[in-house]
């Protein structure tokens, strides 16, 4: 690459050449339409340029020097911040040489680079082990074959999620970012003319119950003459948050063991059952599949290889009011942590969907927190030939593994009389 010298004289001439450039006042359509695909090389190949740049910039130790951060001094420079927080991710991001060097040629866009970059991210947010060199170099070049093959940034991201899964599925303690309850927060804020503005990330699952409710909310109603709904989208989603809110408000005048949980879709591969798909959030990794079998409604469809449905399961309550009422009565709490009854999931120690029954004795009261931790960490549940349910730490909490009983044997003076 030429020097910062060099480059900086022969960027002048550029820029001066492109200022002077006009279309013709006559145009023909094959012509500007070769002309706009020069322009969106010419514009790739800034867009790499500037990614590099940034990458020196913060090298340089530039912005630091000044008391900014590295994204500060672009967004000084004129960026606006989504695209100075991608010229940043570019430019800092680990060696992509196949990637990087299609970009540099302008074949590929600064948006679809961005897009391998935070996929990658992904891949290698939450495994339980770092993928290797080699692994690296296959996943990258999995991404950049689809970006060639004509992806969107939004499908190379959901293809990324993908390798994600099926990596974190393959290594021990393996779990992507979008099923991680611990990195779910919601913020609720007042905006300057007073209005409350709502933001948040939410896990896979809990993103899918409120995808699902809000979708079957937020259908267009035809007005009493018959005429469209006149609320747009955005509109209909504000409105069914509120009703949401409300059926949680009547709510608490009924039995929480009768609360229905969030209706989910799972779209099961038959040949590869550890590639679930939920509607909204997309694959999920196999101990998720088996974690949200265990508590809501679930309608289940398992497609063949071409997506075809073979089978369309039913819509069931996996445990009804009455077993949640005996759960109740028999744990209490949830058996690891001891959250209150009213707080917790019911749970099948022998896995539903891999055959376990619906009842008493394969089911226990286990938190959103303890449930995910049974599923993803290591913890094990059994049931005692004291016909109650006992946990087994993993080796980093007990390297023996020795059983425990359930949080209401242990701590029972400390729980109250009702659950």
């Amino acid at each position: 690459m030429a020097t910062i010298e060099v480059m900086q004289g022969e960027l002048e001439t550029i820029l001066d050449a492109l200022i002077d450039c006009r279309f013709d006042d006559d145009p023909t359509g094959p012509d500007v339409f070769m002309d706009m695909r020069t322009l969106v090389t010419i514009r790739n190949v800034v867009d790499a340029l500037t990614a590099a740049g940034a990458g020196h910039l913060d090298r340089l130790g530039v912005a630091q020097r000044h008391g900014h951060k590295p994204i500060a001094l672009l967004i000084d420079m004129g960026y606006a911040p989504a695209v100075a927080a991608r010229m940043q991710r570019i430019g800092t991001s680990a060696a992509l040489d196949r990637t990087l060097k299609h970009a540099a040629d302008g074949a590929i866009s600064g948006e679809h680079v961005d897009a391998i970059v935070r996929g990658l991210n992904q891949i290698g947010l939450r495994a339980g082990e770092a993928p290797t060199a080699e692994a690296w170099a296959e996943f990258e070049g999995d991404l950049l074959a689809q970006v060639l093959s004509g992806a969107k940034p939004a499908e190379v991201m959901a293809r990324a999620h993908q390798l994600g899964d099926h990596h974190a599925d393959d290594t021990e303690g393996g779990r992507p970012a979008k099923e991680d309850r611990n990195l779910n927060a919601l913020d609720i804020g007042r905006t300057d003319d007073g209005r409350v503005a709502v933001s948040g990330s939410l896990d896979v699952v809990v993103g899918e119950k409120l995808a699902t409710a809000i979708e079957k909310l937020s259908a267009p109603v035809p007005q009493p003459d018959g005429s469209k709904d006149p609320r747009d989208a955005p509109r209909r989603r504000a409105d069914a948050l509120e009703m949401v809110l409300d059926m949680a408000a009547g709510a608490g005048e009924r039995s929480v063991t009768a609360l229905p949980s969030a209706l989910i879709n799972l779209s099961v591969p038959a040949d590869t059952p550890n590639r679930a798909e939920l509607a909204f959030g997309g694959s999920i990794t196999h101990n998720t599949l088996l974690e949200t079998s265990c508590d809501g409604v679930v309608v289940m469809t398992i497609v063949d290889g071409e997506r075809v449905p073979l089978d369309m399961g039913r819509s069931k309550r996996l445990f009804t009011a009455g077993q949640r009422r005996a759960l109740f009565e028999r744990d209490r709490c949830c058996i690891k942590c001891g959250a209150p009854a009213s707080r917790t999931q019911a749970h099948h120690i022998a896995h539903w969907s891999e055959g376990g029954a619906t009842d008493l004795a394969n089911g226990c009261l286990l938190c959103a927190s303890c449930h995910a931790d049974v599923h993803h960490n290591g913890w094990d549940v059994y049931m005692g030939p004291d016909a109650h349910p006992w946990l087994i730490p993993p080796e980093v909490v007990d390297r023996r593994r020795r059983p425990i009983p359930a949080y209401n044997r242990r701590f029972a003076d400390e729980l109250p009389n009702a659950a």
